[in-house]
């Protein structure tokens, strides 16, 4: 960061927090008064009994629905143009997310279409993106059951074209969410792993955001206090997802994180997973951003020296003294989430592909490698691939 930064914020999402706080939706001035929501194409919404919670208290507040459950984990452009036609068709006014950062993320695109011509890739900044202007977009609200994306305190979605294996983030003022609600009771049923993978996902928008070169002194406060709560009860909420108090508390830092997203940005880490998601959709995008972790803020070891030693004080509550601490607590913190040995080909990937994933990475989400704290080589990037490869 800059030592005499020019900054500004403008963050036009009304945020409610707290367990038990998603009756509010029965109450809060909602922006339409008839509802697309967007679920996954998985059976959670549903088995647990959020969809019908959530349908119910739209209708106590005199509010249709209709439901659109095709949300893939790494959501696809051609669910995106779907959903859209079928938002103006059935005259839809605003758009709920309903789950994950993926359903969230596809209710932002879809609202983005539904008041747009042509096709999502035609407003895509990155890869073949054409970079048009957005017009309008309709308002969304977002109801997260994961702590992960912070994607309810942020403008950005993440959608891939399956057809092109681009997967690039985007967003405008428009697709920040008018409302949005968080209820830690809603991500009690998070199997372990997953809230590992969710959780350390906002922990990375955390340290990325804070080591960016664009970091702001509003950004550092957001970013420090989500690396502090989520280093200390995101293992907690590993090995106990009942634990309510260890849950609210991930999904605070995850917010806080999303809060990061909007006041400061990303680096190419997440360029770099986003590359390898988009050659294999069935790799969690967590999954990969903790296998490339270690290698990856090593590499910038060095020139961030002081911004380490603050994040390594943040989770250790101990005085730093050099900048490895932020390494050496990073990877006991993926032990005590069980999540040290992630093996990237488990998901089918070859160390021949990586190569490749250089020149994607590059090509689609190069901006964020702007934000490093210096300019990364190609040589650099494969080495970080290679060394994170099992």
């Amino acid at each position: 960061m800059n030592s005499n930064p020019i900054f500004n914020m403008h963050i036009p999402t009304k945020l409610v927090f707290g367990c038990g706080e998603i009756k509010k939706l029965a109450t809060e001035k909602l922006p339409g008064k008839k509802a697309m929501i967007v679920i996954s194409s998985g059976t959670s919404m549903k088995k647990y009994g959020y969809l019908d919670k959530v349908i119910n208290l739209l209708t106590e507040n005199d509010t249709a629905s209709i439901v659109y459950d095709k949300i893939l984990p790494n959501p696809i452009k051609s669910h995106v143009m779907e959903a859209a036609a079928i938002c103006r068709e059935r005259g839809c006014d605003f758009i709920v997310g309903l789950g994950g950062g993926s359903s969230i993320d596809s209710a932002k695109a879809i609202a983005v279409m539904a008041c747009n011509d042509g096709d999502y890739w035609d407003y895509i900044q990155g890869g073949t993106g054409k970079g048009r202007p957005v017009k309008k977009v309709l308002p969304v609200v977002a109801i997260p059951t994961t702590a992960g994306t912070g994607t309810e305190a942020d403008p950005w979605t993440v959608i891939t074209n399956e057809e092109r294996q681009e997967k690039i983030g985007f967003g405008c003022p428009g697709t920040f969410p008018a409302l949005s609600i968080i209820d830690p009771e809603l991500m009690v049923s998070i199997p372990p792993h997953l809230t590992a993978y969710q959780g350390f996902d906002a922990f990375f928008h955390a340290a990325e955001g804070f080591i960016a070169n664009c970091s702001t002194p509003i950004s550092d406060l957001y970013a420090l206090e989500a690396i502090r709560l989520l280093a200390k009860y995101l293992p907690i909420a590993v090995s106990d997802g009942k634990n309510l108090k260890a849950r609210a508390k991930v999904a605070w830092g995850s917010t806080l994180a999303g809060l990061v997203e909007s006041t400061s940005s990303c680096t190419s880490e997440h360029s770099m997973e986003h590359a390898m998601s988009a050659f294999y959709p069935e790799l969690p995008h967590g999954a990969g951003l903790i296998a490339l972790s270690e290698a990856y803020f090593e590499t910038f070891r060095n020139d961030s020296m002081k911004r380490y030693m603050k994040m390594a004080e943040v989770m250790t509550q101990q005085k730093s003294n050099r900048p490895s601490d932020f390494i050496d607590a990073l990877v006991r913190m993926q032990t005590a989430c069980n999540v040290r040995d992630i093996r990237l080909s488990d998901w089918g990937l070859k160390e021949e592909d990586l190569p490749k994933m250089v020149q994607n990475a590059r090509d689609t989400m190069g901006g964020l490698f702007l934000f490093d704290p210096r300019p990364l080589t190609d040589e650099e990037i494969l080495n970080i691939y290679k060394k994170s490869y099992r």
